[in-house]
């Protein structure tokens, strides 16, 4: 079985922290987050990936190449303009002519896809999407399923008394070559708006499996973050973070906790305290500077004194003295915050 990943979206939702690095090159703990979606195909038995890209394309393929390096083929299709979520399917899909696992680029999730396709087998559909459950659906489009697991109806950004259902749509599909006929040709369209209902319309075998275990969508600064820091407290249950030694520029008397993920190349000065974080190489952690549930990119400076809390620090920032950096800020790449800032 083949798949196709759609990572061609500009990452709006996570900017600045996109502007310079492609979302599905971003580290989750320390390597890029396709890896994650090469192992979660990888262990369904998938050995063949088309990744379908638009925004910076070079850059992904740079960082992932044939796929050698992951134990699994990598191939590349390029849109010259956005064709939308559906659109970048049938480029990718038209010359595949077999049953497709299709992922968006920016979902973290360790399911058993093989459930999902035996189900999809199993039920001979055309399309199965996978749904999962959230605490409080009235921010998202649900998907209702009947009695015998087809799709009944999308509702989207529902109104309280139009919530019958608490699942949305995951993120992961397995598709027949049949879908491709109600996909326009060379020209943008979206799964969710325009293909799904057209399906529903015709009456087509469309189910929905509603998935167990751990899922999150990665394309907002929250999610970012949130997704680095379930991984580094072994909530995933993908691939372990990296092992590392305490770095030969740690200062005996700095303190790092048994969860942090912190690049040996660092420099950690004395009395810095790092909690349930992510800290990229090359780091320069000043004196007395506390980092705690954040994400700091490589090269970055935390000042004396400074404190980064709940925060994403991009690359090659500068904190200043006695700065802090807290509830969900995001800080782009090469920002410089003065002495005593507060963001």
């Amino acid at each position: 079985m083949q798949a196709i990943i759609l990572a061609g979206g500009k990452g709006t939702r996570l900017r600045p922290l996109t502007m310079h690095t492609p979302k599905p090159i971003l580290p989750i703990a320390g390597r890029p987050f396709l890896v994650y979606q090469l192992e979660l195909l990888k262990r369904a038995g998938v050995g063949d990936v088309t990744l379908s890209l638009s925004y910076q394309p070079q850059k992904i393929e740079d960082k992932l190449g044939d796929g050698i390096d992951h134990d699994i083929k990598i191939s590349y299709t390029v849109e010259s303009s956005p064709l939308g979520t559906a659109g970048a399917y049938r480029n990718a899909a038209a010359s595949i002519g077999e049953t497709v696992v299709v992922l968006n680029g920016d979902i973290l999730s360790d399911i058993d896809l093989n459930e999902i396709i035996d189900f999809h087998r199993n039920r001979r559909g055309i399309a199965t999407i996978a749904l999962a459950r959230v605490a409080d659906p009235a921010g998202y489009g649900l998907v209702d399923l009947d009695s015998e697991a087809r799709v009944h109806r999308f509702i989207e950004k529902p109104k309280s008394e139009e919530i019958t259902c608490d699942t949305i749509n995951a993120g992961i599909y397995v598709l027949e070559p049949g879908v491709l006929d109600y996909v326009p040709q060379n020209e943008p369209s979206m799964f969710e708006y325009g293909i799904f209902p057209r399906l529903l319309e015709a009456r087509e075998p469309f189910y929905g499996f509603t998935i167990e275990g751990y899922w999150r969508d990665i394309g907002t600064s929250p999610g970012y973050l949130q997704a680095n820091l379930d991984v580094i407290a072994g909530r995933v249950g993908l691939l372990d973070p990296p092992v590392f030694a305490r770095g030969e520029k740690f200062d005996r008397t700095s303190e790092i906790d048994s969860v942090s993920l912190v690049d040996p190349t660092c420099v950690v000065k004395a009395g810095a305290q790092i909690i349930n974080s992510v800290i990229g190489r090359n780091c320069y952690i000043e004196d007395r500077a506390r980092i705690e549930n954040s994400v700091v990119r490589g090269g970055s400076r935390i000042g004396t004194g400074a404190a980064v809390r709940g925060a994403v620090i991009g690359k090659g920032c500068h904190v200043g003295r006695s700065a802090v950096v807290r509830d969900g800020a995001s800080i782009g790449d090469k920002s410089v915050l003065t002495d005593y800032s507060q963001i």
